[in-house]
């Protein structure tokens, strides 16, 4: 529950910037892409730097194993052993062949997920946190948008075979994605290429079937992905990169054949790099507006195009902006006066001091003078005996 609490607050932070597609005079040209729906949205800052019909729901397919594997990460022990289930060694398509009655740790069920879109590792997965495969569908859509912050997906399975009910959006997706690559755990599972697999029925080496990040489509950046098929929703793609000005995450949706959703993607993350570079401003860095002083509560990141130039400005309610060349507002946030943050860690110290109270606190003010009657007695006994000596 800490963990949730934590990254509750992180995705909180996360969702305060503001997003934006409009870059002002200097904004590049656009790539032409086959895919029906798409985004680039850049990791830091939270801009969106590219969409199409990225609001407008569509089938996921195995895109949905990302919701499943950060929902497992934070609220299943990794450690736990699963029995797997005949619903899970029974379902339909790609699968890491669980047989029933297997007993398997949770992480490896997540890698089997991920790694080689096991369908079963889905189930089980699914069986082992909430019971059911229609019990997990109402747990981990109130995680998405109680914990994430989504309002447009409503998944019906951990894995993704079609359900007409079963929908998403790429912009959903690509915030999905931005808040599981905060985890760790599934950064290290999502940009893994290769896995020995040892099960009861299969021994094999898992390979990612994300195939730049299997590295046969060569792309330096790529850190991670996932790809996805089923006939209703044609291929997907979610695909994360980054460099030292970028850290972007691609969703393609509805591709016609798998080689246009990568070459939509790597056309995607070349606009992305070969245009635009984000920046930042320091945590604590302050700010004077006619004699008040405003200071920055976490590091601020801004993406910008490469061939403009940015400025900012505070406003006298404490309002900092992020502008180009011709006035468009490229980023807004709201800064806290330097008495409020001193109040502020004030009262988290005083939160503190009362969260950890000294071995006296609450004790009666009778019992307080007890124990310095008795303190008082003994001192004196001490003294009367030394004067004997």
């Amino acid at each position: 529950m800490n963990k949730l609490i934590i990254t509750m607050i992180s995705v909180l932070f996360i969702n305060s910037i503001m997003s934006s597609t409009v870059f002002g005079e200097d904004a590049p040209a656009p790539p032409t892409i086959s895919s029906e729906a798409a985004i680039i949205l850049e990791a830091d800052s939270g801009q969106i730097l590219f969409d199409k019909n990225a609001d407008v729901p569509m089938y996921p397919a195995s895109l949905t194993k990302i919701a499943t594997a950060i929902y497992a990460i934070e609220t299943g022990n990794l450690d736990d052993i699963v029995t797997v289930s005949s619903k899970a060694r029974e379902v339909d398509g790609t699968r890491v062949y669980l047989e029933d009655g297997e007993k398997v740790t949770l992480k490896k069920l997540l890698q089997g997920l991920l790694i080689n879109s096991g369908n079963d590792a889905g189930v089980a997965i699914a069986e082992h946190l909430s019971g059911s495969v229609e019990q997990f569908a109402d747990d981990i859509n109130k995680y998405l948008k109680n914990v994430i912050g989504i309002e447009n997906t409503n998944f019906e399975n951990p894995h993704g075979l079609f359900d007409p009910n079963h929908v998403t959006t790429a912009e959903d997706l690509a915030k999905i994605t931005q808040y599981a690559m905060h985890n760790e755990v599934f950064r290290e599972i999502f940009g893994t290429q290769e896995l020995e697999w040892q099960g009861e029925s299969w021994d094999t080496t898992l390979y990612s079937h994300h195939k730049i990040v299997k590295g046969e489509i060569p792309y330096e950046e790529v850190t991670g992905g996932k790809n996805g098929y089923v006939d209703q929703s044609g291929f997907t793609l979610a695909t994360t990169a980054e460099n030292n000005q970028l850290d972007l995450i691609v969703v393609t949706l509805k591709s016609s054949s798998e080689a246009i959703a990568y070459q939509d993607t790597v056309s995607l993350l070349d606009f992305g790099f070969n245009h635009f570079v984000t920046s930042s401003i320091a945590e604590g860095k302050t700010f004077d507006v006619d004699g008040v002083e405003f200071m920055t509560k976490d590091t601020l990141f801004y993406t910008y195009p490469k061939s403009g130039q940015v400025h900012t400005e505070v406003n006298k309610d404490g309002t900092l902006e992020v502008m180009a060349q011709d006035g468009t507002v490229l980023a807004s946030y709201e800064l806290d006066s330097t008495e409020v943050a001193a109040a502020a860690e004030v009262k988290k110290s005083t939160a503190s001091e009362e969260s950890n109270p000294s071995v006296f606190d609450g004790l009666s003010d009778h019992l307080l003078f007890v124990l310095a009657a008795l303190a008082f007695g003994i001192v004196i006994l001490f003294y009367r005996q030394t004067r004997k000596v």
